[in-house]
Protein backbone atom coordinates (compact mmCIF):
# COMPACT_ATOMS: atom_id res chain seq x y z
CA UNK A 1 0.00 0.00 0.00
CA UNK A 2 1.76 3.07 -1.07
CA UNK A 3 0.06 6.51 0.10
CA UNK A 4 0.30 9.47 1.93
CA UNK A 5 -0.80 9.11 5.59
CA UNK A 6 0.75 9.20 9.12
CA UNK A 7 -0.93 6.49 11.13
CA UNK A 8 -3.40 4.97 8.98
CA UNK A 9 -5.94 5.34 12.52
CA UNK A 10 -6.01 8.83 11.98
CA UNK A 11 -6.39 9.26 8.36
CA UNK A 12 -10.34 10.33 9.04
CA UNK A 13 -9.74 12.53 11.93
CA UNK A 14 -6.50 14.40 9.84
CA UNK A 15 -8.07 14.55 7.08
CA UNK A 16 -11.08 16.84 8.59
CA UNK A 17 -8.82 18.61 10.32
CA UNK A 18 -7.12 19.83 7.51
CA UNK A 19 -10.29 20.39 5.51
CA UNK A 20 -11.65 22.48 8.20
CA UNK A 21 -8.80 24.78 8.02
CA UNK A 22 -8.18 24.69 4.52
CA UNK A 23 -12.53 26.07 4.65
CA UNK A 24 -12.49 27.63 7.74
CA UNK A 25 -14.20 30.45 5.94
CA UNK A 26 -17.26 28.41 5.17
CA UNK A 27 -17.53 25.34 7.55
CA UNK A 28 -17.19 24.28 11.31
CA UNK A 29 -18.18 21.99 13.46
CA UNK A 30 -20.60 21.14 16.36
CA UNK A 31 -20.52 19.44 20.04
CA UNK A 32 -16.39 19.62 19.76
CA UNK A 33 -16.29 16.98 17.59
CA UNK A 34 -14.73 16.97 14.12
CA UNK A 35 -17.43 14.30 12.97
CA UNK A 36 -20.09 16.81 12.79
CA UNK A 37 -19.28 19.57 10.26
CA UNK A 38 -21.81 22.54 9.70
CA UNK A 39 -21.80 25.67 7.73
CA UNK A 40 -19.78 27.83 9.51
CA UNK A 41 -23.02 30.44 9.99
CA UNK A 42 -25.19 27.53 11.13
CA UNK A 43 -28.04 27.90 12.16
CA UNK A 44 -29.27 30.07 9.48
CA UNK A 45 -32.76 31.75 11.31
CA UNK A 46 -36.08 30.86 9.61
CA UNK A 47 -34.52 28.35 7.14
CA UNK A 48 -35.21 24.81 6.33
CA UNK A 49 -31.99 22.77 7.21
CA UNK A 50 -30.41 20.38 4.79
CA UNK A 51 -28.27 17.63 6.19
CA UNK A 52 -26.59 14.81 5.14
CA UNK A 53 -23.91 11.85 6.16
CA UNK A 54 -22.45 8.77 5.44
CA UNK A 55 -18.51 6.77 5.27
CA UNK A 56 -16.08 8.86 4.96
CA UNK A 57 -13.91 8.37 1.49
CA UNK A 58 -16.08 9.62 -0.65
CA UNK A 59 -14.69 13.42 -1.48
CA UNK A 60 -16.73 15.62 -1.93
CA UNK A 61 -19.68 13.31 -0.92
CA UNK A 62 -20.76 14.15 1.51
CA UNK A 63 -19.41 17.22 3.43
CA UNK A 64 -17.56 18.92 0.55
CA UNK A 65 -21.55 20.05 -0.44
CA UNK A 66 -21.86 21.97 2.53
CA UNK A 67 -22.11 25.39 1.89
CA UNK A 68 -25.04 27.97 0.77
CA UNK A 69 -26.93 26.99 -1.96
CA UNK A 70 -26.76 23.44 -0.58
CA UNK A 71 -26.50 21.15 2.70
CA UNK A 72 -26.56 22.72 6.47
CA UNK A 73 -24.75 19.94 7.90
CA UNK A 74 -22.97 16.17 7.07
CA UNK A 75 -22.34 13.60 9.74
CA UNK A 76 -19.15 11.93 9.23
CA UNK A 77 -17.88 8.40 9.80
CA UNK A 78 -14.65 6.30 9.27
CA UNK A 79 -13.79 5.07 6.24
CA UNK A 80 -17.18 3.54 4.28
CA UNK A 81 -18.87 3.40 8.02
CA UNK A 82 -21.89 5.03 8.59
CA UNK A 83 -21.79 8.23 11.57
CA UNK A 84 -23.57 7.50 14.72
CA UNK A 85 -27.18 8.60 15.54
CA UNK A 86 -25.35 10.49 18.20
CA UNK A 87 -23.72 12.62 15.36
CA UNK A 88 -26.39 13.00 13.10
CA UNK A 89 -28.07 14.42 16.47
CA UNK A 90 -25.02 17.13 16.92
CA UNK A 91 -25.54 18.36 13.72
CA UNK A 92 -29.10 18.24 13.46
CA UNK A 93 -29.30 20.36 16.63
CA UNK A 94 -26.63 22.92 15.39
CA UNK A 95 -28.21 23.74 11.71
CA UNK A 96 -31.77 23.81 13.06
CA UNK A 97 -32.94 27.31 12.14
CA UNK A 98 -36.22 27.07 13.38
CA UNK A 99 -38.50 25.80 10.54
CA UNK A 100 -37.73 21.73 10.20
CA UNK A 101 -34.41 19.87 8.78
CA UNK A 102 -34.63 18.00 5.86
CA UNK A 103 -32.18 14.17 5.58
CA UNK A 104 -30.98 13.61 2.39
CA UNK A 105 -28.76 10.84 2.31
CA UNK A 106 -27.89 7.06 0.95
CA UNK A 107 -29.69 4.10 0.69
CA UNK A 108 -27.69 2.51 2.64
CA UNK A 109 -28.21 0.19 6.05
CA UNK A 110 -26.57 1.46 8.52
CA UNK A 111 -26.94 5.38 7.40
CA UNK A 112 -30.93 4.65 7.76
CA UNK A 113 -30.59 2.98 11.26
CA UNK A 114 -28.39 5.76 12.42
CA UNK A 115 -30.36 8.46 10.65
CA UNK A 116 -33.70 7.27 11.86
CA UNK A 117 -32.33 6.96 15.31
CA UNK A 118 -30.96 10.58 15.07
CA UNK A 119 -34.75 11.56 13.51
CA UNK A 120 -36.73 10.47 16.23
CA UNK A 121 -34.42 11.80 19.34
CA UNK A 122 -34.65 14.96 17.18
CA UNK A 123 -38.52 14.61 17.18
CA UNK A 124 -38.18 14.65 21.14
CA UNK A 125 -36.48 17.97 20.90
CA UNK A 126 -39.24 19.37 19.44
CA UNK A 127 -37.17 19.33 16.01
CA UNK A 128 -39.29 18.41 12.75
CA UNK A 129 -37.13 16.26 10.90
CA UNK A 130 -37.59 14.32 7.28
CA UNK A 131 -35.97 12.07 5.39
CA UNK A 132 -35.37 11.17 1.63
CA UNK A 133 -33.41 8.43 0.64
CA UNK A 134 -31.42 8.35 -3.02
CA UNK A 135 -31.80 4.99 -4.93
CA UNK A 136 -30.51 6.43 -8.35
CA UNK A 137 -28.45 3.82 -9.20
CA UNK A 138 -29.97 1.79 -11.78
CA UNK A 139 -28.21 -1.17 -11.81
CA UNK A 140 -27.88 -2.19 -8.35
CA UNK A 141 -31.84 -3.61 -7.76
CA UNK A 142 -35.05 -4.41 -10.48
CA UNK A 143 -36.85 -2.96 -7.42
CA UNK A 144 -36.30 0.76 -7.26
CA UNK A 145 -36.89 0.65 -3.91
CA UNK A 146 -33.64 -1.08 -3.10
CA UNK A 147 -31.08 0.76 -4.97
CA UNK A 148 -28.23 1.84 -3.72
CA UNK A 149 -27.68 5.96 -3.53
CA UNK A 150 -24.61 7.50 -5.63
CA UNK A 151 -23.80 10.18 -7.49
CA UNK A 152 -27.16 11.49 -8.25
CA UNK A 153 -27.74 12.63 -5.16
CA UNK A 154 -25.52 15.99 -6.11
CA UNK A 155 -28.48 17.10 -7.93
CA UNK A 156 -31.17 16.24 -4.55
CA UNK A 157 -28.09 18.57 -2.67
CA UNK A 158 -28.33 20.87 -5.29
CA UNK A 159 -32.26 21.55 -6.21
CA UNK A 160 -33.54 21.14 -2.60
CA UNK A 161 -30.69 23.65 -1.49
CA UNK A 162 -31.94 25.90 -3.89
CA UNK A 163 -35.80 25.77 -2.68
CA UNK A 164 -34.70 26.10 1.15
CA UNK A 165 -32.23 29.05 0.21
CA UNK A 166 -35.28 30.71 -1.47
CA UNK A 167 -37.47 30.30 1.39
CA UNK A 168 -39.11 27.18 0.71
CA UNK A 169 -41.35 25.30 3.38
CA UNK A 170 -39.99 21.95 5.08
CA UNK A 171 -42.87 21.02 2.53
CA UNK A 172 -41.55 22.48 -0.62
CA UNK A 173 -37.99 21.20 0.20
CA UNK A 174 -38.54 17.52 0.77
CA UNK A 175 -41.34 18.00 -2.51
CA UNK A 176 -38.09 19.17 -4.32
CA UNK A 177 -35.90 16.55 -3.60
CA UNK A 178 -38.38 13.95 -4.16
CA UNK A 179 -38.98 15.16 -7.40
CA UNK A 180 -35.25 15.63 -8.46
CA UNK A 181 -34.67 12.14 -7.47
CA UNK A 182 -37.07 10.59 -9.76
CA UNK A 183 -35.54 12.44 -12.34
CA UNK A 184 -32.07 11.25 -11.57
CA UNK A 185 -30.70 7.90 -13.06
CA UNK A 186 -26.98 6.72 -11.86
CA UNK A 187 -24.69 4.05 -13.73
CA UNK A 188 -21.48 2.99 -12.79
CA UNK A 189 -18.04 1.24 -13.94
CA UNK A 190 -14.69 0.26 -12.17
CA UNK A 191 -11.56 -0.36 -13.45
CA UNK A 192 -8.77 -0.53 -10.32
CA UNK A 193 -10.16 -1.45 -6.71
CA UNK A 194 -9.23 1.13 -3.86
CA UNK A 195 -7.46 0.80 -0.54
CA UNK A 196 -9.21 1.45 2.52
CA UNK A 197 -6.43 2.60 5.15
CA UNK A 198 -7.02 0.70 7.79
CA UNK A 199 -7.24 -2.51 6.07
CA UNK A 200 -4.14 -1.69 3.62
CA UNK A 201 -5.07 -4.10 0.93
CA UNK A 202 -7.49 -3.72 -2.03
CA UNK A 203 -11.17 -4.18 -1.62
CA UNK A 204 -11.62 -6.09 -4.85
CA UNK A 205 -9.51 -7.77 -7.29
CA UNK A 206 -9.79 -6.70 -11.33
CA UNK A 207 -7.94 -8.59 -14.09
CA UNK A 208 -5.56 -5.95 -15.91
CA UNK A 209 -7.47 -6.03 -19.04
CA UNK A 210 -11.05 -6.13 -17.34
CA UNK A 211 -13.60 -4.11 -16.17
CA UNK A 212 -16.68 -4.16 -14.08
CA UNK A 213 -19.84 -2.80 -15.18
CA UNK A 214 -22.73 -1.70 -12.34
CA UNK A 215 -20.17 -1.93 -9.66
CA UNK A 216 -20.83 0.36 -6.25
CA UNK A 217 -19.17 3.42 -4.83
CA UNK A 218 -17.98 0.83 -1.96
CA UNK A 219 -17.29 -1.93 -4.56
CA UNK A 220 -20.33 -4.09 -3.71
CA UNK A 221 -20.13 -6.09 -7.40
CA UNK A 222 -21.72 -4.95 -10.59
CA UNK A 223 -23.49 -6.56 -12.99
CA UNK A 224 -20.72 -8.16 -15.41
CA UNK A 225 -17.12 -8.74 -15.29
CA UNK A 226 -15.55 -8.07 -18.88
CA UNK A 227 -13.31 -7.46 -21.23
CA UNK A 228 -11.86 -3.91 -20.96
CA UNK A 229 -14.07 -1.61 -24.21
CA UNK A 230 -13.28 1.03 -25.65
CA UNK A 231 -14.50 4.49 -24.42
CA UNK A 232 -17.47 5.13 -26.70
CA UNK A 233 -18.65 1.53 -26.09
CA UNK A 234 -18.62 1.95 -22.03
CA UNK A 235 -20.61 5.27 -22.99
CA UNK A 236 -22.98 4.02 -24.52
CA UNK A 237 -24.03 0.94 -22.38
CA UNK A 238 -24.58 3.24 -19.41
CA UNK A 239 -26.25 5.85 -21.26
CA UNK A 240 -28.44 2.90 -22.92
CA UNK A 241 -28.86 1.34 -19.26
CA UNK A 242 -29.89 4.79 -17.78
CA UNK A 243 -32.70 5.71 -20.80
CA UNK A 244 -34.44 2.12 -20.62
CA UNK A 245 -34.78 3.26 -16.90
CA UNK A 246 -35.75 6.61 -17.31
CA UNK A 247 -36.83 7.25 -21.14
CA UNK A 248 -35.76 10.27 -23.02
CA UNK A 249 -36.89 11.35 -25.69
CA UNK A 250 -36.49 14.69 -28.35
CA UNK A 251 -37.11 17.86 -27.13
CA UNK A 252 -36.07 16.86 -23.66
CA UNK A 253 -33.44 18.79 -21.52
CA UNK A 254 -30.80 16.90 -19.31
CA UNK A 255 -28.12 17.46 -16.83
CA UNK A 256 -25.28 15.20 -17.18
CA UNK A 257 -23.12 13.99 -14.96
CA UNK A 258 -19.63 12.42 -15.59
CA UNK A 259 -18.16 11.43 -12.17
CA UNK A 260 -14.47 9.87 -11.63
CA UNK A 261 -14.19 7.65 -8.92
CA UNK A 262 -10.75 8.97 -7.74
CA UNK A 263 -8.10 7.64 -9.83
CA UNK A 264 -9.22 8.32 -13.39
CA UNK A 265 -7.26 11.52 -15.04
CA UNK A 266 -10.32 14.21 -16.35
CA UNK A 267 -9.24 13.87 -20.28
CA UNK A 268 -10.97 10.41 -19.65
CA UNK A 269 -14.13 11.44 -18.22
CA UNK A 270 -14.21 14.00 -21.14
CA UNK A 271 -13.88 11.21 -23.70
CA UNK A 272 -16.63 9.96 -22.23
CA UNK A 273 -18.97 13.05 -22.19
CA UNK A 274 -18.29 13.56 -25.48
CA UNK A 275 -19.83 10.14 -26.39
CA UNK A 276 -22.75 11.14 -24.20
CA UNK A 277 -23.10 14.44 -25.40
CA UNK A 278 -23.17 13.34 -29.01
CA UNK A 279 -25.91 10.42 -28.51
CA UNK A 280 -28.23 12.67 -26.51
CA UNK A 281 -27.84 15.48 -29.46
CA UNK A 282 -28.39 12.84 -32.09
CA UNK A 283 -31.72 12.13 -30.48
CA UNK A 284 -32.50 15.69 -30.21
CA UNK A 285 -32.29 15.94 -26.25
CA UNK A 286 -30.41 19.14 -25.10
CA UNK A 287 -27.71 19.16 -22.63
CA UNK A 288 -28.84 21.99 -19.97
CA UNK A 289 -25.64 21.67 -17.94
CA UNK A 290 -22.67 19.23 -17.89
CA UNK A 291 -20.94 18.34 -14.62
CA UNK A 292 -17.40 16.48 -15.40
CA UNK A 293 -15.10 15.60 -12.88
CA UNK A 294 -14.51 14.00 -9.06
CA UNK A 295 -18.12 14.39 -7.44
CA UNK A 296 -18.44 11.34 -5.55
CA UNK A 297 -15.32 8.93 -5.38
CA UNK A 298 -15.12 6.10 -4.17
CA UNK A 299 -11.03 6.42 -2.56
CA UNK A 300 -8.86 5.92 -5.59
CA UNK A 301 -11.00 3.42 -7.64
CA UNK A 302 -10.00 3.85 -11.26
CA UNK A 303 -13.36 4.49 -13.36
CA UNK A 304 -16.43 6.63 -13.84
CA UNK A 305 -20.26 6.88 -13.31
CA UNK A 306 -23.11 8.36 -15.67
CA UNK A 307 -25.71 10.42 -13.98
CA UNK A 308 -28.44 12.15 -16.07
CA UNK A 309 -30.50 14.24 -14.51
CA UNK A 310 -34.33 15.15 -16.35
CA UNK A 311 -35.20 18.78 -16.27
CA UNK A 312 -38.02 20.57 -16.50
CA UNK A 313 -38.58 24.29 -15.69
CA UNK A 314 -38.45 24.22 -12.24
CA UNK A 315 -36.03 22.00 -11.62
CA UNK A 316 -33.76 23.70 -14.66
CA UNK A 317 -34.39 26.85 -12.32
CA UNK A 318 -33.58 25.48 -8.90
CA UNK A 319 -30.08 24.29 -11.13
CA UNK A 320 -29.01 27.36 -12.03
CA UNK A 321 -29.58 28.91 -8.57
CA UNK A 322 -25.98 30.15 -7.79
CA UNK A 323 -24.45 27.66 -4.75
CA UNK A 324 -21.04 28.12 -2.94
CA UNK A 325 -19.37 25.10 -1.10
CA UNK A 326 -15.51 24.04 -0.97
CA UNK A 327 -16.15 21.93 -3.49
CA UNK A 328 -18.93 23.45 -5.60
CA UNK A 329 -18.87 26.77 -6.95
CA UNK A 330 -22.00 28.03 -9.18
CA UNK A 331 -22.67 31.13 -9.82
Amino acid sequence: MKKILNDPKNFVPEMLDGLLKAHADQLSYAANDLHCIVRADAAVSGKVALATGGGSGHLPVFLGYVGRGMLDGCAVGDVFQSPSADQMLEVTRRIHGGRGVLYIYGNYGGDVMNFDMAAEMAAMEDIEVRTVLVKDDVVSSRDPEKRRGVAGMVFAFKCAGAKADLGGSLDEVEAVARKTLANVRTMGMALTPCIVPQAGKPTFTLGENEMEMGMGIHGEPGISREELKPADEIAERMLRTITEDMPIGSGDHVAVMVNGLGATPPEELYIVYRRVHDLLAGSNVKVHRAYVGEYATSMEMAGCSLTLFKLDDELTALLDHPARTPFFVQI
